[in-house]
Formats: structure tokens, C-alpha cells, sequence
């Protein structure tokens, strides 16, 4: 295996996994990834929620590995979601706002980026790879890369695609487009979206259970608006007052169903005897929506600073969990940290693709994924970079993160903050001022990456008018 950055995994490391590695390759094992769309980082039972119940989560995650410092590329959708398709930084893909997000604030000094509103076609995806190596590759859920053909999940790699269409906030009325934009389902009120998702996941499972296949199981939940089953609302409601902190019952129903639907894909795997044979990953997007929008308040990021839209840890680090019956050793948790940039290269090794797209950004974490017991250095530099006013308040900043530190640039007033994020996880205590040679150095780091990234910045406004004091 070759390291692309010196210092992140032991030479030793690498020997001790090459014959787990090259049984892996030569199984070809199936491939189940799991995005869940704004779920916060302690929203399940198994990162130590009291209100939701998670079982099947839980379960997956104490059969394998969780992640406590998992990372989502940017704090709000598509640019984290072409992350994990291309293994690229979303400021290298110029697409670094969720699509259709404009928002500008006449107060501010300055204008946000511009980005591209959809992932380019020239791009090499995950399913294209796979599918070099035999893979059967299908889609279902939110795509949010792109409403052009050629940008469509079918003309990206996938077989298989039933894609999120109109009204895909609301959980009892929308459409699906299947395998391309002139067959649609519709459905007015009949069957739940995050069930009939499940559903069309369990589908094509069945349909390609004698061959290997790579499944994105794409759920709109729990984002707004928060639609949930009825029938599974009233033990939230009748238990709303049992902790000081209180959570959204509606939120806990709709995150029940996504925990329901990942349980029926298990299931599935069971019956079809392909659990020993596939390797599910499960992870968010971004971080959880703390404000109002669209609703009450959804969820807490707590301790963690801020939420979705953020550059702030409530913002970035999201659930992560792994789980390979037979392959990983289960009951592991873990501190390391990554990002969704990792997934493409790890996905790779995985299936024995040695040739990687030129210039993508992330690594492969496939060795500590099969050998969770070995520690990793952590001495490897993640960045990310938000220039534009999110819908949840969010402002336009960049960051670092290197070791337990992390950097972050305000970019309307060019304010630096530092953190250790080992001691001070809620981000409350800027060391900047303490340490000035710390700051300068991990400054000039995210200043240099953003150059070589070709980082879309934000402008100055010819509207601003400062307020005289």
C-alpha cells in the first residue's frame, strides 16, 4: 500500500493487515454505504443519546467500529456529498455551498464565493470505479449533486438509481425518478419516504445478491421539515420529561425509521447470506440543525459548538460507524480522526483498484478499519473552507485541524481562533492570543492549501456601508 501522507499510518501497521487485505481483494465483498441527511453527531443511543431509540444502530455499532471524530468535508450537503464521491476537497470541486443556496447579508462587509451548483460529469465516482472490477452499482436516496442529465446519478457510474424528485422535503408527498427523468413514481400520501427508500434498497439487494455490488442508500432523514410516522410518536411524547435536556419527539420518530430501515437492510443481508461477505459503513452528511427552520428546534449538538451551517465542530464531526461481520473485530471504538474524503480510496483498496483518479485528496483508511487495535499517528492536516452565509446562520470561515489543535479564519474580519480540541471540545477557550506562533504556523497551512485548492474566496461588497460608532 502506498502513503500518500507521511506519518498518518505505520509502516508497521501496513504489515500487519496486507493478508487481511489481500483476502478482502480477492473476495470482492459487497459494499453498503449509508448516508443519513443532517444527523447530528449525539443523536443516537450509541453516542449517548437518552431520548432516541436506535437499536439497529447500536447494534451495527457494536459490531464493528465507531467513530468518535469522524468528519463531514463542509457543513451542509452537496459539498460533502461530492466529497465522498470523488474523494476530493469540495474547495478543489469549486462546489462548496449545498445547491441552491444564495444567501448574502446586506450588513456584511463582504460577498460570498461563487460555486458551481452541481458535481462536473467529468468527475470519477466511487460507482464508476467499482463497476471497472465488476461491481453492480445502485443509488437510491438524495443525489443533490446536479439536476442536469449528465450530472444524474444514472449518467455517473450507478445501474441501478431511484433518485429523490419533486417535493423532497416532504415525507408523504414527492416522486422518485427511476433511472432517468422520464419514468417517475409519485406518491400522495401512501407510503413514508424513508420506508419506501428502505424499500427499493431491500429491492435491489435481492436483485443482485449472486454478484458483488455497491449500494448508496442516500435517506432524506431526519432533515426538515420534520415529517414523522405517527405511529411512533406517542412513547416520545409520554417520555419528553424524563431528562433535563429536551429533544424533539418528532425528530426521535424520524430518526426510529431511519433506524428501522437500516435494521430491514441487515435483515436482508441475513436472509440472502450475504452479511459475512459486506461491508456497511453508516455516517451524516453534516452536523444537526440547532435553530429553527422550517420547525422548532430539531436536535442539540451539545456539547459541541454550533450546528449545521457551521464551521464549528457541531457543524463537521458526525456519527460514523463500520461494520463487517467475521472481518472486523467488533466492539471498538474509536478516536481517530478522517474525513469524508477517505471513503473513495479506502472504497478502492477495498475492491483492489490500485489505480486512483488523479489529484484526489483522501487516503485510505481501509488498514485501520481491519485492524482497529493499532493506533494511528495523527499527525495529518484536514481542512475545510465555507464561504458563504448558511441558511442556519453560519458565516463564511475556513479551518485546520492538525492533531488536537484546530484553526479557524473568519473571513468578514480575517480573526483567527485556536483550540485544543483534546482539552476544550466545546471550542469556548481561543488560544490564539497564548499562542501566537501556533496560530501563525496553522494559518499559513490553511493559506497555502487554499491557493493550492484554487479556493473560490469571498469579495468585498460595493454595497457595504460601515456603521459609524
Amino acid at each position: 500500500m502506498k502513503l500518500k501522507t507521511p506519518g498518518i499510518i505505520l509502516f508497521a501497521f501496513c504489515i500487519l493487515t496486507v493478508s487481511a487485505q489481500e483476502n478482502v481483494v480477492l473476495n470482492k465483498p459487497n459494499i453498503i454505504f449509508i448516508l443519513a441527511d443532517d444527523l447530528g453527531w449525539k443523536d443516537l443511543a450509541c453516542y449517548g443519546n437518552p431520548f432516541s431509540e436506535t437499536p439497529n444502530l447500536d447494534k451495527l455499532a457494536k459490531g464493528g467500529i465507531r467513530y468518535t471524530q469522524a468528519y463531514a468535508a463542509c457543513p451542509v450537503c452537496s459539498p460533502t456529498r461530492a466529497s465522498i464521491m470523488t474523494g476530493k476537497y469540495p474547495a478543489k470541486l469549486q462546489l462548496t455551498n449545498f445547491i441552491g443556496g444564495m444567501r448574502t447579508d446586506p450588513q456584511s462587509p463582504i460577498l460570498p464565493a461563487s460555486f458551481k451548483p452541481y458535481m462536473e460529469s467529468r468527475e470519477t465516482t466511487i460507482p464508476e470505479l467499482l463497476k471497472q472490477k465488476g461491481y453492480t452499482t445502485g443509488m437510491v436516496g438524495k443525489w443533490h449533486l446536479g439536476d442536469q442529465d449528465s450530472v444524474a446519478p444514472w449518467n455517473q457510474g450507478f445501474d441501478y438509481s431511484r433518485m429523490i424528485g419533486k417535493n423532497g422535503l416532504d415525507y408523504y408527498n414527492y416522486s422518485i425518478y427511476i433511472d432517468s427523468y422520464q419514468k417517475e413514481f409519485t406518491d400522495h400520501g401512501t407510503e413514508y419516504m424513508t420506508d419506501k427508500l428502505t424499500g427499493y434498497g431491500v429491492d435491489f439487494i435481492k436483485q443482485n445478491a449472486k454478484n458483488p455490488f455497491f449500494l448508496y442508500l442516500a435517506y432524506s432523514a431526519p432533515h426538515v421539515m420534520i415529517v414523522p410516522r405517527a405511529d411512533k410518536l406517542s412513547k416520545y411524547f409520554i417520555k419528553y420529561q424524563n431528562s433535563a435536556e429536551k429533544f424533539n419527539p418528532n425528530y426521535a420518530a424520524m430518526i426510529e425509521s431511519l433506524d428501522d430501515g437500516v435494521g430491514a437492510i441487515i435483515q436482508t443481508l441475513k436472509e440472502q447470506g450475504l452479511l459475512e461477505n459486506t461491508l456497511i459503513i453508516f455516517t451524516s452528511d453534516n452536523g444537526g440543525l440547532g435553530l429553527d427552520e422550517l420547525g422548532p428546534i430539531p436536535t442539540s449538538m451539545a456539547p459541541l459548538r454550533k450546528w449545521k451551517g457551521h464551521i464549528y465542530e457541531g457543524g463537521t464531526r458526525v456519527p460514523a460507524m463500520v461494520s463487517w461481520q467475521g472481518k472486523i473485530a467488533p466492539g471498538k471504538v474509536s478516536d481517530t480522526y478522517f474525513s469524508s474524503i477517505d471513503y473513495l480510496p479506502t472504497l478502492c483498496e477495498l475492491a483492489g483498484i490500485s489505480s486512483l483518479p488523479q489529484n484526489i485528496d483522501g487516503i485510505s483508511v481501509l488498514p485501520m478499519i481491519m485492524n482497529p487495535q493499532v493506533e494511528i499517528a495523527q499527525t495529518r492536516p484536514l481542512f475545510w473552507h465555507y464561504p458563504h452565509f448558511s441558511n442556519q446562520l453560519g458565516r463564511p470561515a475556513g479551518s485546520v485541524r492538525i492533531g488536537d489543535f484546530k484553526l479557524v479564519e473568519l473571513y468578514e474580519s480575517g480573526k483567527l481562533e485556536l483550540y485544543n480540541l483534546k482539552e476544550d471540545i466545546s471550542e469556548s477557550n481561543d488560544l490564539s492570543g497564548k499562542m501566537k506562533g501556533k496560530t501563525q504556523e496553522m494559518h499559513q497551512q490553511l493559506v497555502e492549501w487554499r491557493n493550492k485548492m484554487n479556493a473560490q474566496m469571498p469579495t468585498a461588497s460595493p454595497g457595504y456601508k460601515p456603521v459609524k460608532k
